[in-house]
């Protein structure tokens, strides 16, 4: 590395749109996709491949008295069984770095040892020559399982876990102010119960490994890997007692991510083990119902939350009790998701005290972690729901509420006595009070309102509602970018970066062209690949844009002065003359000549250029861009819906996101993840939840029990991108925009079906069924 900066002190982009960035321009990553030549896990394969397959736990819990694998190993083609006596080296899969401790015991072993948890948990993997004998060996396993009972209520009081263990290995508890004081002096005091469902996300390609030992270079390959690439990496070469240069990871197209794919999971060891051990590459495809049973769950939380305020409204503490239901064991994220809705549950207002116990429970079902917009989902719904409340209980319009409790810009960057992630939370930037009226003024609020009166007037069932929500994004502390121009001109970015098909590739071209002065389009982006380059934080966290955009800002615009410099003496100007225009320098007074091509550039600093004796050849550079905080986008949710009052159906007719995310690189990019992001809000608001039986049987296993939103149900979207609020945190203003469409769909939805209703406070928990909603119907009925 050559240097590193921090965010706050970059010479800062010129505002509005430029040649590059700003601009709706075509994505880099569709040609292949578009072509039918994308490279997803399932088409990878190599020569003499066996295929591996996963024997799963039937019951929720239970001791494991014996795996007998006889049977299966006396099948012809297969290779090998094995049970947790065969990876009894292999550690269990730890997480990531938090200030919470002790969650190492409750960590998941590769395979069941002496007891299984929940439906789906491995206890056996059997290698064969196909994938279809792999699964015929696997039902020859023999498991026997004395039954336990099932603990099924995070809320309920804590159980066994282990000997010595019980099933609440943390609280996290955050605060600051006098609230029992605030309490004490309140005019008014709201209590409430709500609760949000298990539900997670359900991508179109389940996961993948495909893992290949090479002995010649004694390098282990895994491919099919997303999200975490270099963590994963350095994991699977410590739990597998490996240096981490020999282990490269490879991420071709993915199918979808939303949090729950590119973890490290039980079979991607399970696979890099079998290719180290059996000498052959080893690939594993995940079916559907694997995927429900397996894949991280997310979201289930109950909140005991109250408020108090004064005569005006006005917030003076909000003290809150919540109980989330890990599953059963501790996975790669740890307790992140009880720590993110800890630190976030405020939101946009000031709040003078605050007192929160986020209780992680583990229960007998399959194991939990992030999910889009994780712990902010759940607790926009949870502050949006004591708003409404608030005003209800003291006659004040909801909005004139919620604009009363707002931060105000003046008080931005607004420090809150909180951390999230081990980031101290400070607002960085945002004009609240703006964003709303926007937002009410595009939705055609008081037009609306008229509306609705007159339609229900004619019979029919309708509301409207809105939710307020702060999103984090740009997670810290520091990502890198190499950007090298070529003897042809041909422009390369090697970033650490991951794409889950956000569109990466794109966004960082377009911020490399405009620093650097090159057309977007012939530049070729790397990332996804561990050998090459060294240091990689993934795509997670909304950060991808904030952090290697950033880093990608200052490298491209390193290697222009590296250009402008060495052009300037063989042009006889000088460097403070010259730009780049089209890959092109040439004087900033727009003559044409004299000019050299950046192609020729890198060939007079090739290695073997006499100019570049004693120094490093090349026209390259490696930035890492540094940043103590994260951003905070923000954004206001909109809804109309209509009740069926005959089925409890609810359909959304109009939603609008409003979204102020500091600045666009790309809008249309913005758009589609804003869409995105509200159909799977909106499937946890209306359809999606993982259920069980009171054995702890998974009752949501294909997607004829566990709903998702078609295309028939998604309503007119309108999504209005804003960029009043540029971070003051990295030169370009970015926030992240991949999460904000998803944060207060259950929130806004919940408001409006409370109004449709006529029934404030109706609403306390997610999805809201079409059962409940006939239920809270007919108590409605004279």
């Amino acid at each position: 590395m050559d240097g590193t900066t921090h965010g706050p002190d970059d010479a800062r982009m010129a505002a509005g749109p430029g040649e590059a960035v700003g601009r709706a321009v075509t994505r880099l990553e569709d040609p292949p996709l578009v072509r039918g030549r994308g490279l997803f896990a399932a088409d990878v394969n190599f020569p003499r491949q066996i295929h591996m397959r996963v024997v799963r736990a039937e019951l929720a819990h239970g001791l494991l008295r014996s795996v007998d694998a006889t049977a299966a190993r006396a099948l012809p083609g297969v290779v090998a069984v094995w049970t947790s006596a065969d990876v009894a080296e292999i550690p269990s899969i730890p997480f990531r770095a938090t200030k919470v401790q002790g969650l190492e015991p409750y960590c998941q072993p590769v395979l069941a040892r002496d007891r299984v948890r929940y439906v789906g948990e491995p206890i056996a993997a059997v290698f064969a020559e196909d994938a279809y004998l792999a699964e015929d060996a696997a039902d020859l396993v023999a498991v026997d399982i004395e039954p336990l009972p099932a603990v099924l209520d995070a809320a309920a009081p804590p159980a066994e876990f282990a000997p010595g263990l019980h099933t609440e290995p943390t609280i996290v508890r955050k605060g600051f102010g006098d609230v029992d004081a605030a309490f004490a002096m309140a005019h008014a005091v709201i209590e409430l119960d709500l609760s949000v469902g298990r539900h997670s996300g359900v991508p179109l390609e389940t996961r993948g490994a495909i893992a290949r030992y090479d002995a010649a270079r004694d390098l282990l390959e895994l491919h099919g890997a997303a999200k975490k690439q270099h963590w994963n990496r350095d994991e699977i070469a410590r739990l597998l007692g490996r240096p981490p240069s020999s282990v490269h990871l490879f991420e071709g197209h993915v199918g979808g991510g939303f949090g729950v794919r590119g973890e490290l999971y039980p079979e991607d060891l399970l696979a890099c083990a079998a290719a180290l051990r059996l000498d052959r590459p080893v690939k594993w495809i995940e079916d559907r119902r694997e995927n429900f049973l397996a894949t991280n769950h997310s979201r289930q939380q109950r909140h005991r939350i109250r408020a108090a305020v004064d005569a005006e409204g006005r917030l003076l503490a909000i003290d809150d009790v919540f109980f989330h239901d890990q599953g059963a064991y501790v996975r790669t994220h740890g307790a992140r998701v009880v720590d993110l809705a800890a630190g976030m549950l405020p939101g946009p207002y000031r709040l003078p005290a605050y007192r929160v116990a986020g209780h992680f429970r583990l229960t007998n079902k399959t194991p939990a972690a992030t999910y889009r917009a994780p712990g902010r989902y759940e607790t926009t719904f949870v502050r949006e729901r004591l708003m409404d409340a608030i005003a209800t209980r003291l006659a004040i319009d909801p909005i004139e509420l919620r604009r009363r409790n707002l931060v105000a810009t003046a008080e931005m960057p607004y420090p809150r006595p909180l951390d999230v992630l081990g980031s101290d939370v400070v607002l960085d930037s945002g004009d609240y009070a703006k964003l709303l009226d926007q937002a009410l003024d595009r939705f055609g609020w008081k037009a609306l309102r008229e509306s609705i009166a007159a339609r229900r007037a004619s019979g029919e069932c309708v509301g409207a509602g809105l939710a307020f929500f702060v999103e984090k994004s740009g997670l810290g502390p520091s990502d890198g970018v190499r950007i090298t121009v070529d003897h042809t001109g041909t422009v390369e970015l090697v970033s650490g970066a991951a794409s889950v098909g956000q569109g990466v590739d794109t966004v960082l071209a377009q911020i490399c062209a405009e620093a650097l002065g090159v057309g977007y389009s012939g530049i070729r982006v790397v990332r996804g690949r561990t050998d090459r380059i060294e240091f990689g934080n993934g795509a997670h966290a909304s950060r991808v844009t904030v952090m290697s955009g950033s880093a990608t800002w200052q490298a491209a615009q390193a290697v222009r002065a590296m250009a402008l410099e060495t052009a300037a003496p063989l042009l006889q100007l000088s460097p403070e003359v010259l730009t780049i225009r089209d890959g092109i320098v040439q004087r900033k007074d727009g003559a044409t000549e004299p000019s050299m091509t950046l192609a020729e550039i890198a060939r007079q600093m090739g290695p073997n250029s006499p100019a570049m004796r004693g120094r490093t050849p090349g026209l390259t550079a490696e930035k890492w861009f540094w940043s103590d905080h994260m951003t905070y986008p923000y954004g206001v949710h909109c809804a109309l819906v209509c009740i069926d009052r005959g089925t409890g159906a609810v359909k959304v007719e109009r939603y609008l996101v409003a979204n102020d995310i500091g600045r666009a690189i790309n809008p249309m990019l913005v758009e589609g993840q804003i869409a995105g992001g509200f159909a799977q809000g909106l499937g946890g608001a209306l359809y999606e939840e993982f259920r069980y039986d009171e054995t702890g049987q998974p009752l949501s296993t294909t997607f004829a029990d566990y709903l998702i939103p078609t295309a028939t149900e998604m309503p007119a979207l309108d999504v209005l991108i804003a960029e009043d609020a540029p971070s003051p945190l990295n030169p370009l203003g970015i926030k992240g925009a991949g999460e904000g469409g998803t944060n207060a769909v259950g929130a806004a939805i919940a408001a409006a079906v409370d109004d449709a209703l006529g029934q404030p406070g109706a609403v306390t928990t997610l999805p809201i069924l079409p059962g409940t909603v006939m239920r809270l119907l007919d108590r409605a009925a004279p």
